[in-house]
């Protein structure tokens, strides 16, 4: 049975949906107002990975991630390039579906955006004011009254006694508590005009946190079974959440809360202001030099699998550290895998569930989503199709595989893929530096070396290709296969 950590409760809990069978599960997706970054990969291929496997185990998955596309980020954006506010939203959507295909990351169910819900919110805003716990300060925002909720805190930990205006939450003369947070903005005049609703308490736009209640209980319904997001979430954006849906209509927000954990860059938290900042799109794009005035973009498909593996071989809660010697270290790993399917071709199998490298990978999912444990089964079944040559185990080492978006690229096309994250063991050389021509034409002249029985030739070809980290296979008839170490 399933078992998910349950940021809520601090504990593992059996998954138990409000429809027997059915998984309704909300995540908060971005704001779009940049590209996508490392962290967002990471929130972006556990949460895939999460219902991959949800549905593997039979679910029917109703999936929500939104779009944050009205926001003082995009504002500023806008602002600033002039443009308006939807062409820059629209460029960064793309931009972040381009991301998304990339990385194999599936698309939702539904992707709703925040400017689509403006009235939901509204409907909201106003219950929380019949009830007590929202009010309309001088400057026109209404803000949300938290000492009125006797919940708030629940999800983070935080007692209101612990949390101190100026660290982590904004304080505004019109607030009656400094702990207290914006449901409504009031507009002000140099702001685009598409920044601005009608209201019942002046123009203005909707603050962030109310926006994920409102999109959630109108797709979904109350209770969610599940509802995730970053680690930087949890604080106060999620606590809000609580705070504006329990508190307009009762009951839980969610059964289970998820967060992945944070990933760092050098042990470091990634930041611009730190200089150690990266987007997905320059650790895996093909072109190194891609312009920022693009959205759409080719990936290096071995690089885009390995930034999949590497986030997916770590538990999706715990904190990973992005290194360059870590990415070489997973790209090596995956490719290890590569060369098993390569070796040993995969005959098409459906999974056997009985079997024990698959009974391993199923128990390690049903622990909290436990990719590591699943990899390491895949490991396993890799020695075995070595060993024993079986295309019946390699085949399932694929199968498996696929559950968690991995190894679905033909072995051989991927072994000759270039990617800067993978280093040759035959003395230093730089595989990356031949093109998949060159390398052709050097086996070329190594064949035709080796029918003038030039064989001195043809080792010294042989030798320049392996010092560049190319290795090559000999087959029967003259075939020479090769691949990039």
């Amino acid at each position: 049975m399933l078992h998910i950590y349950n940021t809520l409760s601090r504990n593992k809990e059996p998954l138990k949906t409000v429809e027997p069978g059915k998984v309704r599960m909300y995540v908060c997706g971005m704001t779009v107002y940049d590209f996508c970054h490392l962290g967002h990969a990471r929130m972006l291929v556990s949460f895939d990975v999460v219902q991959r496997w949800l549905r593997c185990s039979g679910y029917q998955v109703a999936y929500v991630r939104n779009i944050t596309d009205i926001d003082d980020k995009i504002i500023r954006r806008a602002v600033q390039s002039g443009r308006r506010m939807g062409e820059v939203t629209s460029f960064f959507i793309d931009a972040m579906h381009a991301d998304e295909r990339a990385l194999g990351v599936q698309a939702p169910d539904f992707e709703p955006r925040a400017t689509e819900h403006v009235g939901e919110m509204l409907g909201i805003i106003g219950k929380l004011r019949e009830k007590g716990l929202a009010y309309q300060s001088e400057d026109g925002d209404v803000n949300y009254a938290v000492r009125g909720f006797a919940g708030y805190g629940k999800l983070s930990g935080k007692s209101l006694d612990d949390l101190r205006a100026g660290e982590r939450v904004a304080v505004a003369a019109g607030k009656r508590d400094p702990l207290d947070f914006v449901l409504w903005k009031s507009a002000k005049e140099d702001e685009p005009e598409e920044s601005k609703w009608d209201s019942p308490y002046g123009v203005g736009r909707p603050g962030w946190h109310i926006e994920c209640s409102a999109m959630s209980r109108a797709l979904l319904g109350l209770p969610l079974d599940i509802h995730g997001g970053g680690p930087d979430l949890k604080f106060p954006h999620h606590e809000n959440e609580i705070a504006q849906t329990e508190g307009a209509f009762g009951g839980l927000l969610a059964s289970i809360w998820m967060h992945c954990g944070p990933l760092m860059v050098d042990a470091d938290k990634m930041s611009k202001s730190l200089g150690n900042f990266r987007t997905i799109r320059a650790t895996i794009a093909a072109d190194p030099n891609l312009p920022d005035d693009r959205a759409d973009y080719q990936a290096n498909p071995r690089e885009a699998e390995m930034l999949r593996f590497f986030i997916v071989r770590n538990h999706y809660r715990s904190p990973q550290n992005y290194t360059p010697d870590n990415l070489l270290d997973a790209q090596n790993a995956l490719d290890r895998l590569y060369h098993t399917l390569h070796n040993v071709p995969a005959e098409p199998v459906d999974i056997d569930w009985a079997h024990p490298a698959a009974q391993v990978f199923r128990e390690a999912m049903d622990d909290d989503f436990n990719t590591s444990g699943a990899v390491a089964a895949l490991f396993e079944l890799s020695s075995q199709a070595n060993r024993s040559g079986s295309g019946q185990a390699s085949g399932l080492l694929r199968a498996l595989g696929g559950v968690l978006g991995l190894l679905q690229s033909d072995p051989a096309q991927y072994l000759q893929s270039p990617s800067r994250y993978a280093k040759s063991d035959h003395g230093g050389g730089d595989a990356q530096a031949l093109s998949n021509r060159q390398i052709d034409d050097l086996i070329a002249l190594r064949a035709a070396a080796k029918q003038e029985r030039n064989f001195a030739e043809a080792d010294r070809i042989r030798k320049e290709l392996q010092q560049a980290g190319i290795e090559l296979e000999d087959k029967a008839g003259g075939i020479t296969q090769w691949r990039r170490a």
